[in-house]
């Protein structure tokens, strides 16, 4: 037998039980997304309880929400990009193009991730100047992206092999990865924010720290020669066809996350505006947008467990199995975001005073949680949607998909309902363009199975 017979292969991908695959891969994805946005969450707790300064510190962390999703598009290019290209290429037995694909998302990541922070770091003021940082906010938000932008190539890497390791048949690993990130995370923010008396810079020194362990780790895991896909010599230099692959299919969650940016951007100058107390809406997006990020990220971890069995599947020509994988991760994306939509609506008051102990934040960030959830339950079905078009190459529909609810629908809402009602229509504008782009996923989905149903493909 040969050695690439002899090693590991994810072939249970094609022949499982899709409903068992689902939880087998989803769970690790879910455990690991829930503890990444945990451990954002905490950051935001640990900070909003910095004595004397607490809400401001809070306020300037929500301006670097722009920043934090545009170092995430980048990475979502080459990571996302890279995994689905991976899944496909072992759903048809291509191992080494596979191989190939995992060297050259190492290089890609790296290249990335030292460009964005060099020149972030070149501009950082001006910059958050402009993602709604005012003079009282500015040092917190200044001080906390220069320890992230220095440890920039090391989280684009902790993400991009992760995203490996999951789509080679590894979700246990990877979610292993994201918990002892999240672990060390807690243990060492208290210590460096308290202790040491670094404030906010003690919260990002933790989360790099944090990462650059587990990367050591997770390197560790990907170098094992018995292993199909593992780190070798040969593999890290570029080749066009497999980068111009990767970034094709990664353009769908790099634009995701970079509307997001351009959305918040809007957001915190809109509640700049239009508000009476900037800093305090700010704060206030701040705290909502944490919370309801918990529930998205639980569907994009559904998704991520979704992603390698649609991925391969597709590749296989198995389209029963990638229909049915789509109809379950749908279902249990909207059990998630209805969870949320309750928790939002009935005990916002609870959840934000975990974040801060000023009543005027308490009350203004229950008001946001209730706005911005309005339409919660039906946010999930368009993001695993999305994701769905994604994993099996359709990137077009993809990216219309991930532009409508937060370009071509929220966008043009930011601008116009508050020339109207003020503050309460840049609230007002994020449930609107939720529910709007809902409807153009589900009528996009069932247009996408009558093409299919008439090509005889039976998904």
């Amino acid at each position: 037998m040969n050695k690439t017979g002899e090693r590991k292969v994810p072939t249970e991908l094609g022949t499982e039980n899709v409903g068992k695959l689902l939880i087998q891969y989803a769970i690790p994805a879910i455990i690991a997304q829930t503890a990444a946005s945990l451990y954002n969450m905490i950051d935001s707790i640990f900070i909003g309880h910095i004595p004397d300064v607490g809400a401001d510190a809070i306020s300037g962390l929500a301006t670097t929400f722009p920043f934090m999703n545009l170092s995430a598009a980048f990475g979502a290019m080459v990571g996302v990009g890279g995994a689905t290209q991976l899944s496909v290429r072992l759903g048809q037995r291509d191992y080494d193009s596979a191989k190939t694909i995992l060297g050259n998302l190492v290089t890609l990541n790296i290249i990335v991730g030292i460009l964005f922070a060099g020149v972030s770091l070149l501009f950082l003021d001006e910059i958050l100047f402009f993602f709604g940082a005012s003079d009282t906010t500015l040092p917190f938000a200044r001080d906390f992206m220069k320890v992230i932008l220095f440890g920039n190539v090391i989280t684009h890497l902790y993400f991009g092999i992760n995203a490996a390791l999951r789509a080679s048949g590894h979700p246990k690993q990877a979610m292993y990865a994201t918990i002892i990130t999240v672990i060390m995370n807690i243990v060492l923010a208290p210590i460096f924010i308290y202790i040491l008396g670094w404030g906010i810079k003690g919260a990002a020194t933790a989360t790099i720290l944090a990462q650059c362990t587990t990367l050591a780790w997770q390197i560790r895991l990907l170098s094992n020669p018995n292993e199909l896909l593992h780190l070798q010599r040969g593999i890290y230099k570029l080749r066009k066809d497999i980068v111009k692959a990767i970034l094709s299919i990664g353009m769908s969650p790099f634009f995701i996350n970079a509307a997001g940016c351009i959305v918040v951007i809007i957001i915190n100058k809109g509640l700049r505006t239009y508000s009476d107390n900037g800093d305090m809406s700010i704060a206030a997006y701040g705290i909502a947008n944490r919370v309801q990020f918990i529930f998205l990220m639980i569907v994009l971890g559904l998704t991520q467990g979704m992603q390698p069995i649609v991925g391969y599947n597709y590749g296989a020509r198995r389209y029963d199995r990638v229909r049915r994988a789509l109809m379950l991760t749908i279902f249990g994306a909207t059990v998630v975001t209805t969870a949320g939509f309750i928790i939002a609506e009935f005990m916002p008051e609870t959840v934000a005073r975990a974040f801060t102990t000023e009543d005027n934040l308490i009350e203004m960030s229950a008001w946001a949680m209730r706005i911005m959830s309005l339409v919660m339950p039906f946010i999930g079905m368009q993001i695993v949607t999305t994701n769905f078009f994604q994993s099996i190459g359709m990137v077009k529909k993809s990216i219309f998909l991930s532009l409508t609810r937060q370009v071509l629908m929220l966008i043009p809402l930011l601008i116009i309902l508050p020339l109207f009602i003020g503050e309460k229509g840049v609230w007002y504008s994020m449930p609107v363009s939720d529910f709007i782009a809902a409807l153009l996923t589900i009528i996009m989905l069932f247009i996408q199975f009558r093409e299919w149903k008439r090509d005889n493909m039976n998904i």
